[in-house]
């Protein structure tokens, strides 16, 4: 398969490329930076820059933008927005690495992760801006896009078990009650939703087993 990376240079876009080549798979990264990823092929391009023209052929193309200062948090809609129109009414998939603080604690989703009292007050801007960017990414009919949910603990430099549970909206947690996942684990989660899933736009999310 044919897949594209935008914000290429990042930890948990560098694991998705090295598992997707790993696979076999053909992967074009685009980042800002000088490349410092297993990418059969690089472009130094800013998302921001990305054409129709530069994402046309691709099978899929994977988000993996992200931002964390305050006057940043905002490029978390626009970037998603940007991609969204430029891959709108083709058959291209985008898949979206997204965050855990805007999945549901309570069957009825009325309460997010982010709303209990425990959860840290730093992570809330980030949090926030991040459940808009989905929020606005559900009304996007014309786009087939997968947003994926990591497990609230999202360790970069995690072991890779190669097992991981595959949840909903809701926060799952594992046999030991935990809700935990290294990068290398979501990344095995993207490539096996690219290579065979079709949760066409829904939001998921995957805990290590």
């Amino acid at each position: 398969m044919k897949i594209a990376v935008a914000a290429a240079n990042g930890k948990a876009a560098g694991k998705v490329i090295t598992e997707a080549v790993n696979r076999g798979h053909e992967v074009t990264a685009f980042g800002r930076r000088e490349n410092n990823t297993a990418a059969t092929v690089y472009v130094q391009k800013d998302l921001f820059d990305l054409t129709a023209e530069d994402l046309k052929g691709f099978d899929a193309v994977v988000d993996a933008f992200g931002a964390w200062t305050e006057d940043t948090l905002s490029l978390h809609s626009s970037s998603l927005k940007h991609l969204c129109d430029i891959l709108s009414g083709t058959d291209t998939r985008l898949l979206v690495v997204g965050g855990a603080g805007s999945l549901y604690v309570n069957p009825e989703h009325t309460a997010k992760v982010s709303d209990s009292p425990d959860f840290p007050e730093m992570f809330k801007p980030l949090a926030g801006a991040m459940a808009k960017a989905l929020s606005e990414l559900r009304q996007r009919q014309d786009v087939k896009w997968t947003y994926i949910s990591p497990a609230g603990d999202f360790q970069a430099d995690g072991e890779r078990s190669g097992r991981y549970i595959l949840g909903g909206e809701e926060l799952t947690l594992n046999s030991r009650g935990e809700s935990i996942i290294s990068y290398a684990d979501y990344a095995i989660a993207m490539i096996d939703e690219i290579e065979k899933g079709n949760h066409i736009r829904q939001r998921i999310s995957v805990v290590r087993e």
